[in-house]
């Protein structure tokens, strides 16, 4: 077991092989409960975890979650734009994975980002909105802003939806 330190609380990992093994990662992330037969096999995935970031809704057209500055911070002592970037990718790809659905998959193909202002505190929050939702691509726009709403930086993900092998 490797326990993480999250934010100001412990989160506790286990591996993939135990059945069940993340129900409580996927609780201390703000996964809905409905969606725990989804995701837990998996889990939300160890960079999440390192990141800290909470999700607060999940659906294919919009998911938002939160991500502390603190921990994601580069030498200059604001949030790393590659943190920025984990942000989007991780809503990005968790809305295309859900638009996708049973027996398939999302796979990025593109992701890019602009930065328009820094953060050296607080929480960043990104909100994640379909741009397009077909039967092969799923591309969406992820706005992150901190807590009075000024825009940090905007980024665009397009996921290819596969099917499941097997």
């Amino acid at each position: 077991m490797v326990v993480s330190l999250t934010g100001a609380s412990l989160v506790a990992m286990t591996d993939n092989f135990t059945p069940g093994a993340f129900a409580e990662e996927l609780a201390a992330a703000g996964i809905p409960d409905h969606m725990h037969a989804w995701l837990g096999g998996f889990g939300v995935g160890a960079l999440v975890v390192k990141m800290g970031i909470h999700f607060l809704e999940m659906s294919p057209e919009r998911t938002v979650a939160t991500m502390p500055v603190e921990g994601n911070t580069q030498v200059a002592g604001i949030l790393h734009g590659g943190a920025h970037v984990v942000l989007a990718e991780t809503l990005g790809s968790f809305s295309a994975g859900m638009h996708a659905g049973p027996g398939r998959h999302a796979v990025g193909i593109e992701v890019n980002a602009t930065h328009h202002r820094s953060i050296a505190r607080g929480l960043v929050t990104g909100t994640c909105t379909a741009i397009h939702l077909g039967r092969t691509l799923a591309t969406h726009e992820i706005v992150m802003t901190d807590a009075q709403g000024r825009r940090l930086s905007t980024a665009r993900i397009t996921n290819l939806l596969r099917d499941n092998a097997g």
